[in-house]
């Protein structure tokens, strides 16, 4: 805040100096001379007032914009970008030696608007070409993201090591501890087609921002676009999702521009992503948790945390369920509690298509979830 008065007090004072003396300047073209009012008067109050009021947010809005583009950037992005910037401006000080000699304005304004353009144009293929800089250093992407550490390829389920480009070798050692987080969450393509993204974030549990890498959004819109009714239907479904999170502002849903090249996997990327931006993984993809678990990426887990959120009943309690269908075993019937869960009455068929009051015998779970097993109550 104070920052923020600061510059409004700065802005303000220096557009109200540059107003004052452009009303003398128009007062002295008109009439001759320097006159305050009414020019000077009209004129500072108006530097003053645009100062103090526009150009803070001139200034502070394309600033954050900035430092959240530059934030959300891998390190290994920004050194390349920082590489070419400065090889950029080498070339532009080798090139700008003849202009010098130029007369006038050109000999420091042209140098000047060649030094603008090579410097850009080094920084932008700088952060292009971010992936040949990791071919070149391999540990790379690992000491940015692990402070220096030696350990720099990930490992991957096969007891080898990858650096996101294709290059692998024996791992010696494997860092399963997790990296710190900084708020962000990448989704899986998995986790949108799911639905229940959009529910949770409404509740307002998840913090930080939703970041869809545009890989992402790629594999989804070529599901979206599958010729099997199925895959369609759940990759429209997806689309439908996306669409509901960017108008929940609940939780920021970021769009990152970041591809894949030919030969990678998405899941893989998805991970090495996750390690360089010190990011979460939201996903519903077994195969994804674990590989993401090895490489010691934090998962958020959907269908984990449903389970966790279900209803715990022990032995010995009492349920009132609706037995609906018939069992595998003779004279059981089937009952289904309000989260799912599969209540298996024994003796319940005679009850098929009625309320009755079971007792709870044990509970058995199991890798798709937790069954039941019940004794009509009375017997």
């Amino acid at each position: 805040m104070l920052a923020l008065w600061t510059l409004r007090a700065l802005s303000a004072g220096g557009l109200g100096v540059i107003g004052w003396r452009l009303g003398l300047y128009i007062s002295e073209l008109s009439i001759d001379k320097e006159v305050f009012i009414p020019w000077g008067l009209a004129l500072t109050l108006a530097g003053v007032i645009i100062g103090g009021v526009l150009v803070p947010y001139l200034i502070l809005k394309p600033w954050r914009m900035s430092a959240n583009y530059i934030d959300s950037l891998p390190g290994s992005a920004l050194i390349s970008g920082t590489v070419g910037l400065l090889v950029g401006l080498v070339v532009a000080s080798l090139v700008s030696i003849p202009l010098y000699t130029l007369s006038g304005w050109p000999s420091w304004g042209v140098p000047i608007i060649v030094s603008v353009v090579l410097g850009l144009f080094g920084l932008g293929l700088g952060v292009q070409r971010e992936r040949d800089m990791r071919a070149i250093f391999p540990g790379l992407d690992a000491a940015l993201t692990s402070g220096g550490s030696a350990n720099g390829p990930t490992m991957s389920s096969n007891g080898t090591t990858s650096n996101g480009n294709g290059w692998t070798g024996k791992a010696d050692k494997v860092k399963t501890q997790k990296a710190s987080r900084n708020g962000n969450i990448l989704v899986d393509t998995s986790a949108i087609i799911d639905g229940r993204i959009a529910d949770l974030s409404i509740t307002g549990f998840l913090e930080g921002s939703l970041v869809v890498p545009r890989f992402v959004l790629d594999e989804l819109r070529h599901i979206a676009d599958s010729s099997d009714p199925l895959r369609r239907n759940r990759g429209r479904r997806g689309l439908e999702v996306l669409g509901k999170l960017r108008k929940d502002d609940a939780v920021p849903l970021q769009v990152l521009d970041v591809g894949v090249e030919n030969g990678n996997e998405v899941d893989a990327v998805l991970v090495q992503l996750a390690r360089e931006m010190k990011s979460s993984i939201l996903t519903t993809d077994y195969n994804l948790n674990r590989v993401a678990e090895l490489q010691g990426v934090q998962v958020l887990n959907v269908n984990e945390l449903a389970n966790a959120l279900k209803s715990i009943v022990l032995p010995g309690e009492e349920l009132r369920v609706n037995i609906v269908q018939e069992g595998k075993e003779v004279g059981q019937g089937v009952a289904y509690l309000d989260d799912g869960t599969m209540v298996v009455v024994e003796g319940g068929r005679r009850y098929l298509n009625a309320f009755h009051d079971v007792y709870v015998t044990r509970v058995l779970q199991t890798t798709a979830g937790r069954i039941i097993f019940a004794q009509p109550k009375g017997e």
